[in-house]
């Protein structure tokens, strides 16, 4: 059976991979069909960032699963979790120009590209589960314009748990974290780091380790979900229960392997969509939860940040809304007025 291949590269610790991912003959948008006796299947593969065990990730295998039984295996979805197809920074490009028909991605990553991607990594807009679901319906409408306009389309999209700072000590303020290398993971993680005075450098989820132990970084903001997956017990000792913000994962579609299904099957995609939107966020609520007490059992101190801290954050949002409104002209004027009932 044809299928989109890979090619990988690590070095002698298996970092710093690049992916490889060429059309394969006869794919439309990434879609494979294979006829047999009884049916035409279509077999898509969907690249994933994170590992296994993530709750993303296995949301998103069981939203495979779900779309396998409900088509009654007309389409078999394969998941690669991990970047172990096509690197993080890729997905959405790969899914654009069909080299793979649908993948799972951080929206904010796509901030360079239209700041509507980034307004939910603004720090202290929307630090609750409650807050960011409303922010999600808000921004909605203008991330469906944007995707679409690229042939792209929003399956779901499920959020992590809120946003700490990890450290090697307890900060009680921001001018304790100034001149620290500060891991960021998109335009919105750089800028807090710039106004507290840090180093901003682009680490993906998967170097976290190694990168704090080879000094690249030295302290990051992330949720309890990464920290555990990273073990950050190995190399940091505080986590800051800052709930900054809450940033969302999407599954997004090439539209024209979408529109080649039949219309049972796009239905029952769309069904197991919005089913694993909603156990997505119930999933993200349990995951705080329990990975913050992993964090504790382990040996790292979970601390409530001080006051001084959530009035330095806070001065931080505050500028950072500013910005992004600024940037995003009427579009992000018309989408806060809608998140904030005005």
């Amino acid at each position: 059976m044809l299928r989109t291949q890979k090619s990988k590269h690590y070095d002698e610790k298996g970092n710093d991979m690049k992916y490889r991912a060429p059309l394969a003959a006869g794919l439309l948008a990434g879609g494979l069909f294979v006829t047999s006796a009884a049916f035409a299947q279509t077999a898509w593969d969907l690249p994933t960032p994170y590992p296994d065990g993530n709750f993303h990730t296995r949301n998103v295998m069981q939203f495979a699963e779900d779309v396998g039984e409900k088509t009654g295996g007309e389409l078999k979805i394969t998941v690669h979790s991990n970047q172990s197809l096509i690197a993080h920074p890729e997905i959405k490009t790969s899914v654009r120009d069909g080299i793979v028909p649908a993948g799972e991605l951080l929206v904010s990553r796509l901030e360079n590209e239209s700041p509507i991607f980034g307004v939910d990594s603004v720090p202290f807009l929307a630090s609750s589960y409650e807050l960011s679901k409303k922010l999600y319906d808000a921004q909605r409408p203008y991330l469906e314009k944007l995707l679409g306009e690229q042939g792209l389309q929003l399956l779901f999209s499920v959020p992590w748990p809120p946003q700490g700072i990890f450290a090697k000590k307890e900060v009680t303020s921001l001018s304790e974290l100034e001149g620290l290398k500060f891991r960021a993971y998109n335009l919105g993680t750089e800028r807090v780091a710039e106004l507290a005075g840090m180093v901003p450098t682009q680490i993906e989820a998967s170097d976290i380790p190694t990168a704090f132990a080879t000094g690249r970084v030295e302290a990051m903001i992330t949720s309890p979900s990464t920290g555990v997956d990273s073990k950050a017990w190995d190399f940091l000792t505080h986590y800051h229960d800052t709930q900054a913000w809450l940033p969302r994962n999407m599954v997004i579609v090439n539209k024209a392997a979408f529109d080649a299904l039949g219309d049972d099957v796009k239905s029952a995609v769309l069904e197991a969509a919005a089913e694993a939107e909603t156990r997505g966020w119930e999933m993200s609520q349990t995951e705080t939860q329990e990975k913050t007490k992993a964090l504790a059992d382990n040996g790292v101190t979970v601390v409530n940040p001080s006051d001084e801290l959530k009035a330095d954050f806070a001065k931080i949002g505050e500028t950072i809304t500013e910005e992004w409104k600024e940037r995003a002209g009427a579009d992000g004027e018309a989408l806060l007025q809608t998140y904030r009932g005005n």
